[in-house]
């Protein structure tokens, strides 16, 4: 296992300037596959969050606002230039912070990131609003302004990649931002701020505030009356508390919360194919995915040709050092996180379950937070394992035998962010898709993203849509302008 000594200190940026918090408190910074220290990280509270509002709302005023679209553009595109030059060391942070693999971090999350503000400076460009004529009585045309302060809280799951995600859109709309990042995983926020001021990004406009979320710097930010919106991505139950505080000031508020997500095979798929994708639908990330498939439902006539090729293939994987070119699977993200999802495991033996690969530490690997790929069999709809979010690499597979069966199984569940779809019938791929409650739906593949598209979930996995202009709906106002003819 590679060994690692302090890689970098994260302070807070605050209107263009890196600084520590006012009362020099910190914390440190835990590698989750060596348990050993990767640096400290200022530790902000609602005196360093209202100091990077307080930026964020003078600068809305300054050459941000006088900025023309294409001096916006550029910026933007030169954002997402220095992130692909700097691909190997954010990938490097990135996987230090997770645990992931770091092939993961350098060919997906760190590309991606750069491609978000590509795609959404180009995309400046191709938006319209609407003109309306009166008759000749008058003429109405609406033109979009920025929402103003908007507060983005990011996930430590895939950091770069979500906060670029939000950043990018409401950037692009020419509002000001207050970042508070996870804890967790403080290091590539970091840098990003580093990166947009040297894009020539103006100070106050990005301002980044470490910390954590109840009664601290979280908390702070949603409650300031001076940020307008908030951006959450995370776990439902800190989603309805971020509600509960931001009805105060009537903020807007877009959710990406969690889910619970099925993958329902039928007979007549092609297998092979399945179990390629499922494989990554399951496990990709330490199954620390929002949209991983964990509840796999197969027609029961395919069901132990599946269950045989999935448990084998699931054995291949090399799980241990995320810097490791041949890991797939890399560390959960903290002792307590590891604590939470190896107590389902125990879970599904007491309710019955079989556990049919996985469900332990791997051999030789006595520090870390490493967990086998966990596939559970023999559990009930009713189960707290198949019906609880768990956001590791722990699965569940229960045989179905008709499409009305399968369907009132997928949507019996309170969340509804993704499912996938498995079937040669072009019929039934509409008609399925059409009935599952979720606000993304797969057939045949997984996790093949358009940014134009709408991303985002129903029921309690989520408020509002991202992605093309449903950002842009999101981060702008629409203003409405009346002239009598």
């Amino acid at each position: 296992m590679q060994t690692t000594t302090v890689t970098m200190d994260c302070l807070h940026f605050i209107d263009g300037q890196f600084v520590p918090s006012l009362n020099g408190t910190t914390f440190d910074n835990i590698n989750p596959a060596t348990e050993e220290k990767l640096g400290i990280v200022a530790e902000g509270g609602a005196p360093e969050v209202d100091l990077a509002v307080k930026a964020a709302r003078r600068a809305l005023s300054g050459p941000w606002k006088t900025m023309t679209a294409n001096d916006r553009i550029t910026i933007l595109r030169r954002i997402g230039d220095l992130i692909i030059q700097r691909n190997d060391e954010l990938a490097r942070l990135e996987s230090l912070d997770t645990g992931k693999p770091s092939w993961l971090s350098g060919s997906i999350d760190i590309p991606r990131s750069a491609y978000n503000f590509h795609f959404f400076s180009d995309y400046i460009r191709t938006i319209t609003t609407e003109a309306t004529q009166m008759d000749n009585v008058a003429l109405n045309y609406a033109i979009r302004v920025p929402v103003g302060v908007v507060g983005l809280i990011n996930p430590w799951n895939l950091p770069l990649l979500l906060l670029t995600w939000k950043l990018a859109p409401a950037l692009a709309a020419g509002n000001t931002v207050v970042i508070k990042p996870a804890e967790l995983t403080p290091m590539t926020a970091t840098v990003l701020a580093e990166i947009c001021r040297d894009a020539g990004l103006p100070n106050g406009v990005l301002n980044v505030v470490h910390g954590f979320g109840p009664d601290s710097a979280g908390a702070a930010l949603v409650e300031h009356p001076d940020v307008n919106a908030i951006s959450f991505t995370g776990e439902t139950t800190t989603g309805k508390v971020i509600m509960a505080s931001a009805a105060k000031t009537l903020k807007r508020l877009s959710y990406e919360l969690g889910g619970k997500n099925p993958n329902v095979i039928f007979a007549d798929s092609n297998l092979d194919e399945v179990i390629e994708t499922t494989m990554k639908s399951s496990f990709i990330n330490q199954g620390e995915v929002c949209l991983c498939g964990s509840r796999i439902y197969v027609e029961r006539s395919a069901y132990e040709d599946f269950i045989n090729k999935f448990v084998a293939k699931t054995k291949e994987l090399i799980v241990g050092d995320p810097f490791d070119p041949k890991t797939k699977v890399g560390s959960l993200i903290s002792q307590e996180h590891y604590e939470r999802v190896t107590s389902y495991i125990s879970l599904a033996l007491e309710e019955g379950g079989t556990i049919e690969s996985g469900g332990k530490r791997p051999e030789g690997l006595n520090k870390g937070y490493f967990l086998e790929p966990t596939i559970i069999t023999g559990l009930t709809r009713d189960c707290r394992v198949v019906k609880e979010e768990i956001f590791g690499p722990v699965v569940t597979v229960i045989p179905f035998d008709t499409e009305e069966e399968v369907l009132e199984q997928v949507n019996d569940t309170h969340y509804g962010l993704s499912a996938s779809v498995w079937t040669n019938d072009l019929r039934r791929a509409h008609r399925v898709a059409a009935e599952i409650e979720a606000g993304i739906v797969w057939v045949n593949t997984w996790f093949l993203r358009d940014l134009r598209t709408p991303f985002g979930g129903m029921k309690q996995s989520g408020i509002g849509r991202e992605g093309g202009l449903h950002s842009f709906e999101f981060y702008s106002e629409l203003k409405n302008i009346c002239i009598k003819l």
